[in-house]
């Protein structure tokens, strides 16, 4: 989702500057703009005095700056801690019988998880990545597959393997895993 806002944020703002410095360096270059265009001259000013000081004796245009400036304090730094946000899982938490439970540094299950999801047959390499909570974790699961081997026996293996071993050791209920499958780059073969 952080990625999406990024984006729109990101276009958004960039539709803005070009719009606005695109209308302001065609007025201050002389060219001719629209009839209902707010500024047409090169000696025009983006706001003037008047329009400056307009609503400033206005009872409800202090609160609404204030209101506005505040809601714009409060996305911004949704938005900076939503970037802080470290994406991997640093530790699972396992239930260890004695109602307080154990650590289990993140890393360590990842790479277990890899290294036995890359000697599956036909993956020529694998790479897991924990997200989600940790009471609650999720796999992530990039698989390098042989051209060889078909799809469904490498995700069943993989299901009935890496992630039920990594799920029963960790004393996990669920382990939800998206995985990726991608094929290992290589020649066409000749058949004579």
């Amino acid at each position: 989702m952080i990625k999406t806002v990024n984006r729109v944020l990101l276009g958004l703002a960039g539709l803005v500057l070009v719009v606005v410095g695109g209308a302001v360096l065609a007025t201050g270059l002389g060219l001719s703009v629209p009839s209902w265009w707010p500024w047409d001259g090169t000696d025009d000013v983006l706001l003037s005095r008047a329009d400056r000081t307009r609503w400033r004796d206005e009872g409800w245009w202090w609160p609404t700056v204030i209101a506005v400036l505040a809601v714009l304090v409060v996305l911004a730094l949704w938005w900076l801690l939503a970037q802080l946000r470290r994406g991997r899982l640093s530790e699972v938490l396992v239930d260890s019988g004695d109602g307080e439970g154990a650590l289990l540094r993140g890393r360590a299950l990842e790479s277990v998880l890899g290294t036995e999801a890359g000697a599956l047959d036909g993956v020529s390499a694998a790479k897991v990545t924990l997200t989600g909570r940790r009471t609650a974790p999720r796999a992530g699961v990039r698989l390098l597959m042989e051209p060889h081997v078909a799809p469904g026996l490498a995700l069943r293996g993989l299901s009935e393997g890496a992630l039920t071993h990594a799920r029963t050791s960790a004393g996990l209920d669920e382990l939800p895993a998206e995985v990726r499958l991608k094929a290992v780059k290589h020649r066409v073969e000749r058949v004579s």
